[in-house]
């Protein structure tokens, strides 16, 4: 079941990015020979559009082949007045930027029906109280639900903790303990904590944690955009924070996954209900938006770069760096497929 949901999520979203390339081609007067899902043999396949739409045997990506553009031979070309070769620069651009932007849109719209759902977060539900901390010394205890920070309603365990990062002084607590209210006074200090990339950073804290307690959280139907725009850009923002780290080298090679890791997060949240399926989608959908913008010459990023450099020097970059680079891009896709593996297997053995 969970290869199941996981084909049919990767499947999804490839289409969506897929059909942002084939809806801009057309608009720019481009012939799309085929559009496909998977690359390999194909499984099936039909003629709609004066296109060839398939279904492929390695369910890993996807392709829109437009008349005149080849990845596989950028030296063929065509100078047919449809074909991708014709265009000008920015009409070429406009065209590559379509398929990351379709995975953008795609998370809002998965955002956009989890925030209709009325998505589960956590309460401000205190669980364990750290000893001497600043909660302890003003008499926080287990259970104790936080109502409002400094006048300000805490809906949620998010809402509290982002108060207590950005405090710049005491905080004023109200508290509901055995369904009365107190209030409480403490004053935050910097600790060491972990960041979401394993990274060693300092925060303000109280020396609180979470009790697990869930609640549903109802929007307006008006507060629906503003989830989903915010979650998208979080996302976004995460995603390309995590992968600027990775070339870095400030998070470690290791910490890379595959496929094996997608089916697995996949199954976790098959298992956890359709909400965080459709969390895991919009997430994954971002994920391919920003890394199709890498400017590696086998992605869009790499086409999109050479058309700048034809925009910004009034010449096509000469054939053979063209085909050198993409050569090497490909090697650098097909390296971090394999390490991504490696690190799957090696996860899996313990």
């Amino acid at each position: 079941m969970s290869w199941l949901v996981s084909l049919l999520v990767l499947s999804g979203l490839i289409f969506f990015h897929e059909l942002g390339h084939y809806l801009a081609a057309r608009l720019m007067g481009v012939y799309v020979e085929v559009f496909s899902i998977g690359f390999g043999k194909k499984l099936f396949s039909f003629h709609k559009f004066n296109t060839e739409w398939s279904i492929s045997a390695i369910p890993l990506g996807g392709y829109v082949k437009m008349k005149g553009q080849d990845d596989s031979d950028p030296s063929k070309k065509s100078y047919d007045k449809d074909s991708y070769t014709t265009k000008t620069p920015i009409q070429k651009i406009f065209i590559l930027l379509a398929g990351p932007a379709a995975n953008f849109v795609t998370a809002f719209v998965l955002y956009f029906i989890i925030a209709l759902g009325s998505p589960n977060v956590l309460s401000p539900v205190i669980g364990n109280v750290i000893k001497d901390s600043p909660a302890f010394m003003a008499g926080l205890e287990s259970n104790d639900t936080v109502i409002s920070i400094n006048g300000t309603n805490i809906d949620s365990w998010k809402d509290m903790a982002k108060l207590i990062t950005k405090s710049s002084d005491s905080l004023s607590l109200v508290i509901k303990r055995d369904g009365c209210l107190e209030q409480k006074t403490l004053t935050p200090k910097l600790e060491s904590s972990t960041n979401m990339f394993g990274e060693s950073v300092q925060r303000k804290m109280i020396g609180v944690s979470s009790a697990g307690v869930t609640h549903k959280l109802h929007l307006a139907f008006s507060e629906t955009f503003s989830y989903a725009t915010e979650q998208t850009i979080f996302a976004s923002t995460m995603i390309f924070t995590g992968v600027k780290k990775l070339i870095f080298g400030e998070v470690p090679a290791k910490d890379l996954g595959g496929v094996i890791s997608i089916v697995k997060i996949t199954s976790d949240a098959a298992a956890a209900g359709w909400m965080s399926v459709l969390f895991f989608a919009a997430l994954i959908s971002v994920n391919l938006g920003i890394l199709n913008l890498l400017p590696i010459p086998a992605l869009d990023g790499g086409h999109i770069m050479f058309n700048l450099y034809e925009l910004i020097f009034k010449r096509e970059a000469s054939e053979r760096v063209v085909v050198n680079l993409t050569i090497a891009g490909w090697v650098i896709l097909f390296g971090l497929m394999g390490l991504g593996l490696f690190n799957d297997i090696t996860r899996l053995m313990g």
